[in-house]
């Protein structure tokens, strides 16, 4: 018996579960110096749920993008977007459904046209996205008039946005279904299992019989799609769909994949470590607000974290 506790304690690897210490260390200490500033009160945790959700949802699909070995700068872009062509379909009175077709169908365009730019012609993900980034913003701001689009559905607004089903926030509910149907894509099928052997080795994927352009196309076209859901939350939630939604939000999916255990040289990824860390930067974002930190100071703290995420999955893949 004491050999087999031996064994399991020299093959244990603690930098796996660094996310999760990491999150509890943090949760507790904020808990006790908060204390008196209402942090564990119901209605703040239920305020985290509902602040880091759509982050928590890009979060999902880009765990599969940089566990291929790529990476998509577009997602907070894509948010806007999609938020837009949702609000201006409703608006032209064609309906909720109509619209939620439209916003995610935008987002899976997009999705589909970075993944064929890096599939097929080969150029590398961060400049398409980075590009892409740009673009998105700029059709956002131009459909739209640099001016917000009213939403009036309250069927929208409750399945979207501000609903909650026996007290449990429906973005929250909408985070955990994807999370849970993202979590079983990657470990229990074989599209999964494909993404991250063309993130571990796309040459030795590739004569394996992977097709690794279909892969990549596939996980870039997920992207879309749930930055297109993510705008959709965003403009359910604020009533409205405005050119400004998911600005910086890029930074901040990428942090919580990275932070979560995800290399960020492919490989490697896991969708509940990705949700931890999404949840463990709200949660710090808005312990900051309670502390009374300006915007441009969480953005430091947001900043310090993504170096110290990079750093340790740099060393990590080193060890």
């Amino acid at each position: 018996m004491q050999s087999k506790v031996n064994s399991l304690l020299q093959n244990f690897d603690w930098r796996q579960y660094i996310v999760y210490i990491a999150f509890i260390l943090v949760f507790i200490y904020f808990a006790i110096t908060l204390s008196n500033e209402g942090f564990l009160t119901t209605s703040n945790l239920m305020n985290i749920a509902r602040q880091t959700a759509m982050i928590s949802i890009m979060a999902v699909a880009m765990t599969f993008v940089i566990s291929s070995g790529q990476i998509d700068l577009s997602v907070g872009s894509v948010a806007a977007l999609s938020a837009i062509t949702t609000a201006l379909t409703m608006q032209a009175g064609l309906g909720m459904i109509s619209g939620v077709i439209v916003g995610l169908a935008t987002g899976l365009a997009i999705g589909f046209v970075n993944g064929y730019l890096v599939a097929k012609i080969a150029i590398p993900s961060f400049l398409v996205t980075l590009a892409m980034m740009m673009i998105a913003r700029g059709l956002a701001m131009w459909i739209s008039g640099t001016a917000p689009i009213p939403i009036s559905s309250e069927s929208f607004i409750y399945l979207f946005g501000s609903g909650d089903v026996f007290g449990i926030p429906i973005l929250l509910i909408w985070t955990i279904v994807i999370a849970i149907i993202g979590h079983f894509i990657l470990r229990k099928t074989t599209f999964g299992r494909q993404t991250l052997a063309t993130g571990g080795n796309e040459t030795a994927a590739s004569f394996s019989g992977i097709k690794t352009m279909r892969v990549k196309m596939g996980v870039f076209m997920a992207s879309g799609m749930m930055a297109g859901l993510a705008g959709m939350l965003y403009s359910g939630r604020l009533q409205a769909g405005r050119f400004t939604f998911g600005e910086g939000d890029e930074l901040s999916v990428i942090a919580a994949v990275i932070l979560g255990g995800t290399s960020l040289f492919g490989g490697v990824g896991t969708v509940v470590g990705a949700i931890i860390g999404s949840v463990m930067i709200g949660t710090i974002n808005n312990a900051l607000i309670l502390q009374g930190l300006d915007v441009s100071q969480q953005q430091v703290i947001q900043g310090i974290i993504i170096i110290l995420a990079v750093a340790f999955a740099s060393k990590k893949r080193k060890a």
